[in-house]
């Protein structure tokens, strides 16, 4: 390197980390060290430099947040750690209950502290950092799988293209709120209408609108801000032990962080601070449904765990939502994946919260008898947690003398299958779960699943193209697929092709209990699929059993018994389960397990590491086979952790806690193989 480029290169240098730390100054600290115009100066005088010197152009140089060519599409990308949703209360008692749920799991009395924040009305993100480098950002889109935006991420301002400081991870992810301020949504709008276009219905729309553009280009020229609330997957250590102070780290690293977060301690002190944030609602500089509080203590937090799609040691507490008068012109039933019907009221259009209504939930029939509402009422609707648009009341005052009663369809609006309602059940469900075109593409999903018939490949992407192109309409017709047909879809190429064919050949053969989870009857879990199968041995058994004969199975219940009974009483099911069969499907013959021979009955087994003897899916089976649980995680109800060679973190967590640590020849043991 020539004595100039040593310069440049060192001018360089020092002109990037001055821009950084004045970004710094500026979005984090909201503490701008220099004048618009000397941070203009040194941003120009960094790209003539670089304009000069190209090969000494970085990523992660203040001057690249924009330059990407457009996309044609978002790739999908999988969270390593999902994206959780955060269960709600809407009220002081709803707050309290949540506190005194938390200590009862934590047997504790004293006062739990909690990290509180503002909850934003905007989109979330997953940005991930690789030796301080930003090299991926992605959508939450459905939790589990996002959309990948790093190119439109880059574009905004606050968003450092490189962690300040030392002391951070290896790699970590930054979960954010990415938000349009009011004042940066009211100019935008007026720009947009002095130039003849289109207006956004509010500031979420619009940040969403925003993100999830093509061309970085236009995301750019968006007044995208961020305020960043938690950390996801993490590799190396640098992470505090409290909730507070990795949010302090975040922002010595260069993040936004959130300057109304503060720490409160128990129920009380939280509904003063839902108040205090409520009273400044209106003066804030940006849009918030609610505020969010946190278990501060990361320890509990991971003792408390989870809840479905949900972490039990965090809620949202939501403000009231604003309200509108309208009236309702018809009511149509909606069928969900899983075969729920929901009345929807299409009404008369009205804007509630800057958003036009013209749809809204009455979420069961329990709901509409409740509420009374019928065709022709003026009734309230509102945007329940300032997302979804729902039906609150009927005003009989206004009730006109014609209306017209709601009644719930005896047959599945979509697919034509008997519509059923349990009793003591709100909601009511279409019957043709492997038929229903509503539920089509959800019980394929199912069905190809790892829990289920583990067809590597067929992803949910695969799936909607296979349902979209009409080349499957149930699951028995994956079966029927061919190369040629495969190859003409989206990134699937000959290669891909043949080994889809392949995995669809694999799987089928497979395990009794694995093809009835597979068939995703409602509430037929995979130890219930395990019990009906050692207790049957064959699907003509089950097909051909009553309700009374399935109590006789472990884990299954009246309310279970009648929906296997319902399920196999459709003949579309029926046939489709015949299909599979004739195309191949099948599995070894089950040896069937008397009740007196459960001798593993109540025990509780986690499996980690590799078998010589038999594959952990197999080892898993005939654990269940004889009554045991086989859990996926090691806690202190554990019975035993049984490692194989290679073990995994799980041997370590058993260790730790004390738990019980099998080898193989244990297992071969408890089985009662090889005595």
């Amino acid at each position: 390197m020539s004595a100039s480029k040593d310069t440049a290169s060192t001018q360089i240098e020092q002109l990037r980390k001055e821009i950084n730390q004045h970004n710094y100054r500026y979005y984090v600290l909201d503490e701008p060290a220099v004048p618009d115009a000397e941070y203009d100066r040194l941003f120009q005088r960094l790209l003539r430099l670089e304009e000069k010197h190209p090969d000494l152009i970085s990523p992660d140089s203040p001057t690249q947040r924009v330059g990407a060519s457009p996309l044609s599409a978002f790739d999908e990308v999988k969270h390593h750690i999902p994206m959780l949703s955060l269960a709600n209360a809407f009220d002081e008692k709803e707050l309290h209950a949540f506190h005194r749920r938390l200590c009862e799991r934590l047997e504790i009395d004293d006062a739990i502290e909690y990290a509180a924040e503002p909850k934003l009305d905007g989109l979330a993100v997953s940005i991930i950092y690789t030796d301080g480098v930003l090299t991926r950002a992605a959508t939450r889109g459905d939790g589990y799988t996002g959309e990948d935006i790093t190119q439109n991420i880059r574009t905004i301002d606050s968003v450092p293209l490189r962690l300040l400081g030392a002391g951070y991870p290896k790699t970590i992810e930054v979960r954010g709120e990415v938000f349009i301020s009011k004042s940066a949504f009211d100019d935008m709008n007026a720009n947009a209408e002095a130039h003849g276009e289109k207006v956004f219905a509010n500031p979420r729309n619009a940040a969403a609108g925003s993100l999830r553009q093509l061309d970085p280009r236009i995301t750019a020229k968006r007044p995208l801000e961020i305020y960043c609330y938690s950390v996801g997957w993490v590799e190396g250590d640098g992470l505090a032990s409290t909730h507070s102070e990795i949010l302090n780290s975040l922002k010595s690293w260069g993040l936004r962080v959130n300057p109304e977060t503060t720490i409160v301690s128990g129920p009380n002190e939280c509904w003063a601070y839902y108040e205090k944030i409520g009273k400044k609602r209106q003066q804030l500089p940006y849009e918030i449904d609610g505020v969010v509080f946190k278990v501060n203590d990361i320890l509990l937090q991971n003792k408390l765990g989870f809840v479905s799609r949900a972490p039990r040691w965090a809620i949202a507490c939501k403000y009231p939502a604003q309200e509108e008068l309208t009236v309702v012109l018809n009511v149509e039933f909606q069928v969900g994946r899983t075969g729920a019907l929901t009345p929807v009221a299409r009404l008369q259009p009205v804007n509630v919260a800057g958003v036009t209504v013209s749809n809204a939930t009455l979420h069961n029939m329990d709901e509409v008898a409740r509420k009374d509402v019928r065709v022709g009422d003026t009734v309230v609707v509102r945007r329940a947690g300032d997302v979804i648009p729902e039906v609150v009341r009927a005003l009989k005052e206004r009730r006109p003398k014609r209306t017209r009663r709601i009644k719930l369809p005896q047959h599945c609006p979509v697919c034509g299958s008997e519509v059923v309602r349990a009793e003591e059940e709100a909601v009511a469900r279409c019957t043709g779960g492997l038929y229903c075109a509503a539920q089509r593409k959800e019980s394929i999903k199912h069905y190809a699943s790892r829990k289920a018939m583990d067809i590597e490949g067929l992803g949910d992407k695969l799936i909607e193209q296979l349902v979209e192109q009409g080349l499957v309409e149930h699951v028995d017709q994956l079966y029927e697929l061919r190369c040629e047909q495969l190859t003409t879809l989206e990134r699937m190429g000959e290669k891909s092709a043949k080994n889809l064919i392949a995995a669809l050949e694999k799987s089928k053969l497979t395990t009794f209990a694995r093809f009835i989870y597979a068939l995703g009857i409602r509430e037929v879990g995979e130890v219930t699929a395990s019990n009906l199968a050692n207790h049957f041995g064959n699907i003509d058994s089950i097909i051909g059993t009553d309700e009374v004969a399935l109590q006789e199975v472990a884990d299954v219940g009246p309310i279970v018994a009648k929906h296997i009974v319902v399920f196999f009483q459709q003949p579309h099911n029926r046939n489709i389960v015949k299909k599979l069969i004739t195309a191949g499907v099948h599995w070894p013959e089950v040896q069937l397990v008397s009740v007196l021979e459960k001798t593993l009955e109540g025990k509780v087994y986690v499996l980690t590491g590799g078998l010589n003897n038999m594959t952990r899916e197999e080892a898993k089976a005939k654990l269940q086979a004889l009554g045991a649980k086989v859990a996926g995680s090691v806690s202190g109800k554990t019975t035993a952790v049984i490692a194989g060679e290679n073990p995994g973190s799980k041997l370590e967590k058993a260790q730790q806690l004390g738990v019980t640590v099998l080898n193989e020849a244990s297992l071969l043991e408890l089985l009662g193989i090889g005595r």
